[in-house]
């Protein structure tokens, strides 16, 4: 595992980093609460098969890449963001791997310019617009999104809430399914001066029901969803398939929340590098 720096349009990036340069290249975007490290087993999936992973501390993440302003959080600079994070690595065409909010960025990035994009494959986040299908729906999506409307405040409550308790309210929301070794991670790093703030600025940056600019998606998808995600209901994750004009597997895990890459992280290695494999211009084996 390498320790990379990035430095892109004024700012510096953490990132994790896997493999051989010469290999091709896998973009894993992380969401919030998150950092790169919770990519840590498939980085080493990834470098194992002869990829060459990337895992990148996002804006707001890195400490080094934390503007001010909460328009500096728009998708739009995430986008951008992470084109230049492949071109960092002089990859023309990479494959995508995201959760989460990362998943929200792939989606757009995905949908924008598919003519740097081999894979999408995704951890829990519906597509933008099935999403917005079912909130219109019914109240079931609202509920389960109903902390989106507390961590959009500017008036910092919603620091003073997540850092309370030396960061209960972030393990809290993990119930369980993330390691310890992670969350002591995380809270740490959260609660670094101007870390909340930065990072609680993806939500504000952003209309109230989370609409992402994010059309069709036309290369190839992997859609991974557990049936007891707490945030994202089954109707948006079914409906992603109308989003989609390319080669599609949606897969369903049994018992398994939001926390994906940590949660029955065998079966997801498997799947990702399965699907990253079927799709690689090298035809990897």
């Amino acid at each position: 595992m390498e320790n990379v720096k990035i430095d892109l349009d004024g700012h510096s990036f953490d990132a994790l980093a896997a493999g051989a340069k010469s290999g091709e290249l896998v973009l894993l975007l992380h969401g919030f609460p998150e950092f790169s490290a919770i990519w840590d087993n498939e980085l080493d999936s990834l470098a194992k098969a002869g990829f060459r992973a990337l895992a990148v501390d996002q804006r707001g993440y890195s400490p080094s890449a934390r503007p001010a302003a909460i328009e500096d959080y728009s998708i739009e600079n995430m986008v951008s963001d992470s084109l230049g994070f492949a071109d960092s690595q002089g990859a023309d065409r990479f494959h995508l791997i995201a959760h989460d909010w990362g998943a929200m960025v792939a989606w757009a990035l995905a949908s924008a310019h598919p003519e740097r994009i081999l894979s999408i494959n995704i951890l829990s986040t519906p597509h933008p617009l099935a999403l917005q299908n079912a909130l219109k729906a019914g109240p079931e999506q609202h509920k389960m999104l109903s902390h989106v409307p507390f961590l959009r405040q500017r008036n910092g409550v919603p620091e003073a809430a997540l850092a309370s308790d030396g960061g209960a309210r972030i393990r809290q929301g993990y119930a369980g399914r993330m390691p310890r070794y992670l969350e002591d991670e995380i809270v740490r790093r959260l609660l670094e001066p101007g870390a909340l703030a930065a990072t609680l600025n993806w939500y504000r940056a952003i209309d109230e029901d989370l609409s992402v600019p994010a059309g069709r998606i036309a290369v190839p998808t992997l859609y991974i969803w557990g049936d007891e995600d707490s945030a994202y209901g089954r109707k948006a994750a079914e409906d992603t398939a109308r989003f989609i004009d390319a080669p599609y597997h949606f897969e369903i895990l049994e018992g398994a929340g939001h926390w994906l890459p940590h949660e029955s992280s065998e079966t997801i290695n498997k799947l990702l590098l399965s699907h990253v494999r079927e799709n690689s211009e090298n035809q990897l084996k």
